[in-house]
């Protein structure tokens, strides 16, 4: 919003660190210290300020050892609580940070809150607590957990939509059901970060995956293995460049999978990332574009001009690291490489990165914004694909969902 937060501050602080940019590490530092104000009187996505804010400075307190970081994050994380107060404990989608209000984005179904958004609050809020002594956050996250393992679910997938006050689904009779977002993936890392002692969470992610890969995963004529999208009763064949991702979230869940299938979910992400890179190979800028279809004789292309845009997202990227890391592979650096060339001739302008509109044109046009999640994950993934795996072994770290790397709680 318009309140000087210092989203690229803080979203970038660890980036930094893990590339050796000590003194512009400092600098944020500094900024932080003395300007990092959580007592303005703006609403805030409770979402976006956990991933963004509060993982990033968890992730650089634990890089870091500073304190300030610490310090500031359980500040920020008090004023979050307020969003719980709803009949049912799933918190508000927005908050006032001054006066603690909260209410629901206007454009979710019948006022709902959204499973990608307060399904994504466990790994910072477990460590929230194991920081402070403080059970309230711990204890804030389980109750969203029992309340899920409780609800119906439709042919084993969860809907994107839940209505704070009521606690059922929104939307009940078109359910969306999507891998958008982050609900899954912090099934899985809540496993990883427990250092896998809690098995409930392995053991609904499976259960999720079985499903996902039942109900929304398929083949096109080409051959591509893509996620659709659930939508009022039949699956949308389209998928969207931030359920890339998941190629990277199967691979790392292939190691503890039930029933000796690790090789096949190793085998799916790289289906996944094969598919996302053909996003990329398919367009005249070489960059993904937003959505893309697959259609008739239409294969991981955008369709519509509201699809064609790169706004410089990380989830391709993340899973070509995640393959890298699994398997060594040399075309995921390689892919990598056409992706920095790409990102380095048509998104620098003078002033940073922008993104573009429309990948599939030769002289594209400028959004003019520099998304935060730029430098937090894109730069982080791709200088990662390039590092040894000794910098940040995921044995002892698990990345939050913009990136920030949390420590395994042995």
């Amino acid at each position: 919003g318009n309140s000087q937060m210092g989203a690229t501050i803080v979203d970038a602080l660890d980036t930094l660190y893990i590339m050796g940019l000590h003194d512009e590490f400092r600098e944020g530092q500094e900024w932080i210290d003395k300007n990092l104000d959580f007592s303005v009187n703006s609403e805030v996505s409770v979402f976006e300020v956990n991933i963004r804010f509060i993982g990033g400075l968890l992730a650089a307190y634990y890089l870091s050892g500073q304190e300030v970081f610490k310090i500031k994050a359980v500040q920020l994380a008090g004023k979050l609580l307020p969003a719980f107060n709803t009949p049912t404990g799933i918190p508000w989608a927005m908050v006032n940070l001054k006066s603690g209000v909260g209410r629901n984005w206007g454009w979710a179904s019948a006022g709902s809150s959204i499973l990608a958004e307060f399904g994504t609050l466990h790994m910072e809020f477990v460590h929230l607590s194991y920081l402070t002594g403080d059970p309230v956050y711990y204890n804030k996250v389980m109750h969203i957990r029992k309340l899920l393992q409780k609800m119906d679910r439709p042919n084993g997938l969860y809907p994107n939509y839940l209505n704070p006050r009521t606690g059922r689904w929104g939307q009940h009779l078109s359910h969306i059901v999507s891998i958008k977002g982050s609900f899954y993936e912090y099934l899985l890392k809540a496993w990883l970060m427990s250092d896998k002692m809690d098995t409930e969470a392995r053991k609904m992610y499976d259960d999720a995956i079985e499903a996902i890969e039942k109900h929304l995963i398929r083949k096109s004529n080409g051959g591509l293995t893509f996620i659709g999208e659930w939508k009022n009763g039949h699956l949308e064949r389209k998928m969207g460049h931030l359920t890339c991702f998941a190629g990277g979230m199967f691979a790392l869940g292939a190691d503890g999978s039930r029933d000796d299938k690790a090789g096949h979910y190793l085998q799916l992400g790289a289906e996944i990332a094969h598919t996302c890179h053909e996003s990329y190979d398919r367009t005249t800028l070489k960059l993904g574009p937003e959505a893309f279809k697959f259609d008739g004789g239409i294969e991981a292309v955008a369709v519509r001009q509201n699809e064609k845009y790169y706004i410089l997202r990380p989830e391709v990227i993340e899973t070509y690291w995640y393959m890298w890391r699994f398997t060594h592979d040399p075309k995921y650096r390689q892919w990598g490489w056409e992706a920095t060339q790409a990102i380095d001739k048509y998104c620098r302008v003078s002033g940073g990165f922008s993104g573009v509109k429309d990948v599939y044109s030769s002289s594209p046009t400028y959004d003019d914004v520099q998304q935060s999640f730029f430098l937090a994950e894109t730069l982080k993934y791709l200088y990662l694909l390039f590092s040894n795996d000794d910098l940040l072994p995921l044995d002892n770290w698990v990345f939050n969902t913009e990136a920030h790397p949390l420590p395994v709680l042995h």
